[in-house]
């Protein structure tokens, strides 16, 4: 019997069915924000990928960031042509994504989730992203995260 986090489970799944090479790895502390994801993995900040979801008018939109930036929620809303993005409650990240902040994934979502990525996370040969849960990680690349996502690129700040 597997002591393995369902959500975790739920997105080894997803990330096999698309293709995903990358190595999930659990941490031995919640690694919630991408300082202390950096730090536990011995990464620089910048490549970690954080998966931010937003609330266009209640339709979620989810960004792929450098955890070296924050988004600039006005340039990115004229950018990817909504009116305005605003930052997801806990309700409406789990209802869209199926996970809680601070673990939200790129993939393994209820149903599909508009999702654009940072251009600058292109810089690091290995970034890292949640896997699902607060504690998980996966490692990916640039090309990778893109070709499953079908994200496309926004500068973010």
């Amino acid at each position: 019997m597997s002591t393995e986090h369902a959500s975790i489970t739920s997105f080894r799944g997803e990330l096999t069915r698309r293709g995903g090479t990358g190595d999930v790895v659990i941490l031995p502390d919640s690694a919630h924000t991408a300082a202390l994801a950096a730090a536990a993995l011995g990464c620089e900040v910048g490549a970690i990928a954080n998966s931010l979801l937003f609330d266009s008018d209640g339709e979620p939109v989810l960004i792929l960031t450098s955890g070296a930036h924050r988004v600039d929620t006005k340039a990115v809303a004229e950018r990817i042509g909504v009116a305005r993005l605003t930052r997801a409650d806990p309700d409406f990240v789990r209802r869209h994504t199926g996970q809680v902040i601070g673990g939200v994934s790129p993939l393994d979502h209820p149903a599909p989730v508009r999702t654009w990525i940072d251009p600058w996370l292109r810089q690091h040969p290995v970034v890292w992203a949640a896997a699902g849960h607060p504690a998980a990680v996966f490692s990916s690349t640039y090309d990778e995260l893109v070709a499953m996502t079908g994200a496309e690129e926004v500068q973010v700040d």
